[in-house]
């Protein structure tokens, strides 16, 4: 079969672009209060307004005065946000040269459920972000809806002015990248940067 002739490379950031430590954050959340690390990050992400974070319906202030009120946290804000990103690695997982390669021959655009706290974070930590457009890295919580929700990918696909058929999506959560084949996308599942490069070469997608 002839391959295809893709004009768009979506990516996922946590754990795709760079690592993830929940557990460096929740150490830091976890100081007075009467849960384990594990519970205390369960309950957190299954708090009853943890979509509306991600979603950008409550702000960063106003989701650390819930969570402090609802779990006893007596952190200010600005430790609350410094605790908070301790979450993420400062060394990416893939080189910012080999995203410039792609860059120069595919549409380049991100989507992450995410807060705005760690997207500001992220945007002033991120050499790399500069190969996606800022039009094409579409946050959760700006959007208003995380993935699997067809939204969200949707909105990726027209700031990358690609058709599905046109567009890879590259995720390390099997659900999302089968979300993103239900609309007609060609997806990885993201194991390493090593898998992926090869299974990029394997839709005869080339970064030099």
């Amino acid at each position: 079969m002839p391959v295809a002739k893709f004009r768009a490379i979506i990516f996922d950031i946590g754990r795709v672009l760079v690592r993830l430590d929940v557990s460096r954050a929740v150490t830091g959340l976890s100081q007075g209060v009467a849960l384990s690390p594990d519970e205390l990050w369960s309950a957190i992400t299954h708090d009853p307004r943890w979509s509306d974070w991600q979603e950008g319906r409550i702000s960063p202030r106003d989701w650390q005065l819930h969570l402090a009120k609802r779990l006893g946290n007596s952190i200010t804000f600005e430790e609350f946000t410094d605790t908070w990103n301790r979450a993420i690695d400062p060394v990416p997982i893939l080189e910012s040269d080999f995203l410039e390669r792609l860059a120069k021959r595919y549409r380049l655009a991100l989507i992450s459920n995410t807060d705005p706290i760690h997207v500001a974070h992220l945007e002033s930590t991120y050499g790399f972000l500069s190969h996606f457009p800022k039009s094409a890295r579409i946050y959760s919580c700006v959007v208003g809806a995380s993935k699997p929700n067809p939204l969200i990918y949707r909105e990726a696909l027209r700031a990358s002015k690609a058709r599905a058929k046109e567009a890879v999506y590259i995720d390390d959560v099997a659900s999302y990248v089968e979300a993103a084949q239900r609309l007609g996308m060609a997806g990885i599942t993201f194991r390493s940067a090593a898998q992926l490069k090869n299974d990029l070469v394997a839709l005869g997608i080339h970064a030099n």
